[in-house]
């Protein structure tokens, strides 16, 4: 592992999984290129002073905790879990920025065409789960007094073992509950990949590089699926023209030189601009209509 003073960033990261390669995805469109160690457990920031520890995800909470990161790109789910169990007195980490990947949800999921048809029926019952603090809390607001079964994994077999009645669990697609035989019964909380941050207070310098990531990663995560739109039109036409756009924000007009009844119109687009956008407004008037898709933003 390459040696490093702790002036220097860290951000832990899923070493595999469903986050892991999006993750480093987002960090290198923010910007940041790595050199890897040996063992490939450790990447070093080669451009900037932010260094990426790739670890087990239910970690990445712990080295929070403990400031061995300053941040990390984990689960909302194991950062919900995290604070709920931690011990009393113990600053959680912080979500900072939720970041639009691994959607999925924490939910309840009993037997097909089994007794249960409505959560209040778990009362009394047992529950498999990985995820004890969200499942308790989640009982406990509901009025639900019902025996949690810890496991640690393969919580979908567990009403087929005869070890529960029912399951919370994460779902993505639904294919694993349907292969079992399960099916959904209330979702108890929606989660995403999520920015995290340590508890611990940093100084300047860290700061400053922990505000500059932020911006960058924004900047990445705002110009996906971004077009810039820029064309020539009548003045006249520019409140059609507008209306016609899926755009971000107000676009920005340019009076032309020799030109006083045109206009040029450059806008910030969503993805959703197609051709028949482009035929329509040609047929407003519009003229040298260009597309440019948009690699980075900084607001």
């Amino acid at each position: 592992m390459v040696t490093i003073a702790r002036d220097r960033l860290r951000v832990a990261v899923q070493k595999s999984g469903r986050l892991a390669e999006t993750s480093l995805s987002l960090l290198r469109r923010a910007g940041l290129s790595f050199r890897a160690s040996r063992d490939r457990l450790f990447l070093y920031g080669e451009n900037l002073p932010i260094d990426v520890l790739l670890v087990r995800d239910d970690d990445i909470p712990g080295l929070l905790m403990e400031g061995s990161c300053e941040l990390g790109i984990v689960g909302r789910n194991v950062l919900a879990e995290q604070r709920l169990t931690a011990l009393p007195g113990t600053d959680a980490p912080a979500e900072r920025l939720a970041l639009g990947f691994g959607g999925c949800r924490l939910s309840l999921a009993v037997t097909d065409g089994g007794p249960i048809t409505v959560p209040a029926q778990l009362d009394g019952l047992r529950i498999a789960t990985s995820y004890p603090g969200l499942l308790a809390d989640w009982l406990a607001v509901n009025g639900i007094r019902a025996e949690i079964v810890v496991l640690s994994g393969s919580v979908e077999i567990a009403p087929r073992l005869g070890k529960a009645d029912a399951i919370c669990d994460l779902v993505s697609s639904g294919a694993t509950l349907a292969a079992n035989q399960l099916h959904e019964l209330v979702a108890i909380l929606h989660s995403e990949a999520v920015l995290a941050a340590s508890p611990h207070p940093l100084g300047s310098a860290k700061a400053e590089q922990v505000e500059r990531l932020c911006a960058r990663i924004e900047g990445a995560q705002s110009s996906d699926g971004a077009r810039l739109l820029m064309l020539q039109a009548p003045r006249a036409a520019l409140a059609a023209i507008t209306r016609l756009l899926p755009v971000r924000e107000s676009p920005s007009v340019l009076s032309l030189d020799g030109l006083p009844d045109d206009i040029a119109v450059q806008a910030l687009c969503s993805g959703a601009l197609d051709w028949q956008h482009l035929e329509d407004l040609k047929r407003l008037g519009a003229r040298g209509l260009m597309v440019l898709n948009v690699e980075r933003m900084l607001a």
